[in-house]
This record gives structure tokens, C-alpha cells and sequence, in this order.
């Protein structure tokens, strides 16, 4: 049952409430983020719970939902086997563990916040992740400067959010027609 011939999965048994668990939870386990070939090895290669188109569609699915990839994708392929339950249970193994982790993490700082060493580790962190901020935006910038428009639209966005604080969901529904606009006019 664990080695099935690529023609038979249809033949295997749903997962159970508790494997859906064990199978996100061996996921959360892995890491923060960034799990989705994890998942896919998990659901497709080792499990043989979704064939690879079906992992496909179903990712595709959970793309086009609000949230994370991999947290949609519990919850579809839990809901997909055994109903809400089934959706509970991937979702609680997914992320049961992270949130633990978190909540440990805002217990020892609540309770350290003062100390001055811990004072300087969050502001050394702090600075780390404003500079993989900057050097991603420089990365995805980097492109758009021969592009006029787009350089036009990011100036815009930065201006509306980051000078005059607009509200994130108003500038987007403004500039995101107004990008397709100038980027189908450039390319004619």
C-alpha cells in the first residue's frame, strides 16, 4: 500500500481523520513557510493521496482563495476525505505546532522584554529583515527600470501608501486597473 502502481490509486482507501492530522503535522513540523514541494511530496509521492494532476488542480484552487497555499490545501484535501472533520484535522496539524512555537516565543519575550541583551537580538533581527526587504524590492525592481509605466505605477503606489497612508485595498483598486491600462497601451 505504500508503493502503489500509478494505475491503482483510485483503489486505495481514504485517509483517516488521524492521517490527515500526521500527514500536515509532519509538514508544520518542517518548517515556516515555504512548504509547498513539501506537501506535494507528501500528498502525491509518499501518501498517494492526490495524483499529480489532481494535486495540480487542486493547488491551483487554493492559489486563487485568500491565504496561504499550503493552509488552503489542508483544509481542501482534509474536506476532500472525510467532510469538516477532515478540514479541522489538516489544518489543526498544519498549524498546531508554529503556533506553539510562536506562542512560546511571546511568552519568553513578554517575560525578557526588558533585558537589554534581548533588546539587542530583536533589533539585530529587525535590521536582518529590513535588509532582505530592501534587497528583494531592489531585485523585483531591477527590471522595471527601462519600463516607464511601471516605474510610474510603483512610484505611485509608494507615494499613495507609504507619503499620504492611503488605505492598501483603495490604491490597489485604483492602480491595478490603471497598471493594465499603461502596460496594454506600452505593449501596442
Amino acid at each position: 500500500m505504500d508503493n502503489p502502481a500509478a494505475g491503482s490509486m483510485q483503489d486505495l482507501s481514504p485517509p483517516s481523520t488521524r492521517q490527515i492530522f500526521a500527514g500536515f503535522l509532519g509538514i508544520g513540523l518542517m518548517g515556516f513557510g515555504g512548504v509547498l514541494p513539501l506537501a506535494r511530496r507528501m500528498l502525491v509521492e509518499d501518501k498517494h493521496w492526490l495524483s499529480p494532476q489532481e494535486f495540480s488542480d487542486l493547488l491551483g484552487l487554493c492559489q486563487f482563495l485568500p491565504g496561504g497555499n499550503v493552509i488552503n490545501m489542508s483544509v481542501a484535501v482534509g474536506m476532500k476525505f472525510r467532510g469538516w472533520r477532515g478540514a479541522f484535522a489538516g489544518i489543526l496539524g498544519l498549524t498546531a505546532v508554529p503556533t506553539a512555537f510562536v506562542i512560546v516565543l511571546g511568552v519568553l519575550y513578554d517575560r525578557y522584554s526588558g533585558d537589554p541583551h534581548v533588546q539587542h537580538v530583536f533589533a539585530g533581527l529587525a535590521a536582518a529583515a529590513a535588509g532582505l526587504l530592501i534587497g528583494m524590492a531592489w531585485k523585483m525592481l531591477k527590471p522595471l527600470l527601462k519600463k516607464p509605466a511601471a516605474l510610474l505605477v510603483v512610484a505611485l503606489l509608494f507615494a499613495a501608501i507609504a507619503i499620504f497612508r492611503l488605505p492598501l485595498i483603495l490604491v490597489m483598486l485604483v492602480l491595478a486597473p490603471f497598471s493594465v491600462l499603461l502596460s496594454w497601451r506600452s505593449g501596442r
